[in-house]
């Protein structure tokens, strides 16, 4: 986010956490959801997301025709964050309604929060991921923005039903619309990766042949927290192709002692 970007999005998020701050589980889950319908709105207008980021107008101006166009219709919580949100300088329309997603996201995480459901949400989102990737047309289906949007969201609920928790499905549903200009599988890997951060840790993506024991998780994860200064959510993908050893990536850190790895490089110094 550009500077500007991120004093808007900052104003916003400190306005709806204020507005929360008492809030239930439940009144948290109804905000996130109303934020995240506004976005849809912003998604399907773009004469509106132009006009609620011109330039030429103030931002208290606005703001107003934000409230003008939500008063009534949504929380006053809802209407207060995104006035805010609105009233900040935006260089593109875009940039808006990537911020409107990323508040809606984080009201979502919020929920869970309050619910004690958050390591679950970001469990179940990884392993969605995972199934997705492991089902080539399940990939394809999901990830055709030509499909419409309400047959794929019935796929997920379908899919998902009692076996996920309702804050899981809602960011599935997000990353189908493809949350902050991602693809289907982009939007989930970025989710996931929100989630930890919400519960203060960083995510490391581990490739290894077979399952890793109890004990070699343990050992691994306190290396990597140890390493990163925090704490660290493994998600571990096993793929027998990578022969033995073990790949590690955090952020654009990649640590690499796959036996797959090391075979692909004595091929390539024969080549040459």
């Amino acid at each position: 986010m550009a500077t500007a970007t991120r004093e808007a999005y900052g104003a916003a998020e400190e306005k709806l956490a204020a507005g929360t701050a008492q809030a239930t589980a439940a009144q948290r889950t109804q905000i996130a959801d109303e934020i995240l319908s506004v976005a849809g709105l912003l998604r399907g207008e773009p004469r509106l997301r132009r006009a609620l980021t011109d330039p030429a107008r103030p931002g208290s101006d606005r703001a107003e025709l934000l409230v003008s166009l939500l008063g009534g219709k949504v929380s006053a919580t809802t209407v207060d964050a995104l006035a805010v949100l609105v009233a900040g300088r935006w260089s593109r329309p875009s940039e808006l309604l990537n911020a409107t997603e990323r508040l809606g996201v984080d009201a979502v995480l919020g929920a869970a929060d309050k619910s004690g459901k958050l390591a679950d949400v970001e469990d179940e989102l990884f392993r969605f991921g995972q199934i997705v990737r492991g089902n080539p047309a399940l990939s394809v289906t999901l990830s055709d923005p030509g499909a419409p949007s309400s047959r794929r969201v019935k796929l997920v609920e379908d899919l998902l039903k009692s076996k996920s928790q309702p804050a899981t499905v809602r960011l599935i549903q997000e990353a189908l619309e493809g949350f902050g200009g991602r693809g289907f599988e982009a939007s989930l890997t970025r989710l996931v990766e929100l989630t930890a951060a919400k519960r203060d840790r960083e995510v490391a993506y581990v490739i290894v042949a077979k399952p890793l024991t109890d004990a070699d998780e343990q050992r691994l994860g306190a290396k990597l927290s140890e390493i990163y200064g925090r704490q660290v959510s493994l998600k571990v993908d096993v793929d027998p192709r990578v022969i033995g050893g073990v790949s590690v990536q955090v952020g654009s850190d990649l640590y690499d002692g796959t036996i797959l790895r090391r075979l692909n490089e004595a091929k390539q110094a024969f080549a040459k």
